[in-house]
């Protein structure tokens, strides 16, 4: 596990105070999910910091939807399959437009931004379905899988982890790699650092999570490995990245999925940042430690995706 220990610039710091008196004094639980799902697209539909170069193609056939977004130098063939976080009940391929288009541009590679179903209304499996289909529709379209990344971010990051281990159990190709911006893999919510930092945490509430959470479960067992990968069987997997942040409550579904990782043989490389936002890497390019993160996400995608 790598730390970096700098402390937050004072854009990142300034941010964390924003987030702190919006998104963490909200009431998630009890909010409209209706709501809830304007107010965020709202948010992110005028992003005038959107990367200019990245070409939007809306997908919408065979039951499988979503945004392809191609940079301009994007090498031919790479591909990245990405799940959007939102807590499996909000946000889209529009909330995450720019900042996959970052993650794209940066490893030169196009993306296929994944719009699963959400929850309450399609509870688990509808998003695992969904999310497999999209992977058999993808490969049937002459995607490589020794050519793709998986990528995905908090609720995305599980469903991405789900995917990986749903593939793997059914003989399913697998991608050459994968990266995991602080994924939720803990649908329990027992993990140490829900309670160790539910006050230093800027976005999240420790007394949301378990209610959020069972608007995806549903009728299942929230252990289930394709709910809570923490809990998975991990042989086989390809390299995974994983960054997340020391002062987020999901920051152990990070660390342990890590560690039993490795345990298992698979390559893992774990970034943990200093005191930053739950999935900071959506304020590049206003915090610096975004863009870099960003950055290094394109090297990891680069190295392990050269064709060899």
């Amino acid at each position: 596990m790598t730390v970096t220990l700098p402390e937050p610039s004072w854009q990142a710091r300034a941010m964390s105070w924003y987030l702190r008196r919006t998104f963490k004094r909200r009431d998630i639980a009890s909010t409209n999910v209706v709501e809830a799902r304007k107010r965020m697209e709202a948010r992110t539909a005028d992003m005038r910091w959107f990367a200019p170069d990245v070409a939007v193609t809306p997908v919408e056939v065979d039951g499988v939807r979503g945004d392809w977004l191609e940079p301009r130098d994007a090498v031919p063939g790479r591909t990245l399959m990405y799940m959007h976080g939102g807590a499996y009940m909000m946000c889209s391929p529009t909330t995450h437009r720019a900042m996959v288009a970052r993650i794209a541009t940066a490893a030169r590679a196009r993306a296929f931004v994944l719009q699963y179903r959400l929850a309450p209304e399609h509870p688990y499996p509808a998003a695992l379905d969904d999310a497999r289909a999209a992977w058999r529709w993808l490969r049937a379209q002459g995607v490589r899988a020794e050519e793709t990344a998986f990528g995905g971010d908090s609720a995305g990051g599980g469903l991405m982890m789900a995917l990986l281990l749903a593939s793997r159990d059914a003989g399913e190709p697998l991608p050459r790699c994968a990266v995991g911006i602080a994924p939720w893999t803990d649908l329990t919510n027992t993990v140490p650092s829900r309670a160790a930092n539910d006050a230093s945490d800027v976005m999240l509430q420790r007394a949301a999570i378990g209610p959020v959470a069972g608007l995806y479960i549903g009728a299942g067992d929230p252990r289930d490995p394709y709910l809570s990968p923490l809990y998975g069987r991990l042989e086989g997997l390809p390299p995974l990245l994983l960054h997340v942040s020391d002062s987020e409550m999901l920051l152990d579904d990070s660390v342990l999925l890590a560690e039993k990782a490795r345990a298992a043989g698979v390559r893992v490389e774990l970034e943990v940042r200093h005191g930053l936002s739950h999935v900071w890497h959506f304020t590049a390019p206003i915090v610096p430690e975004a863009t870099r993160a960003i950055a290094e996400i394109g090297v990891f995608l680069e190295r392990e995706l050269r064709v060899r």
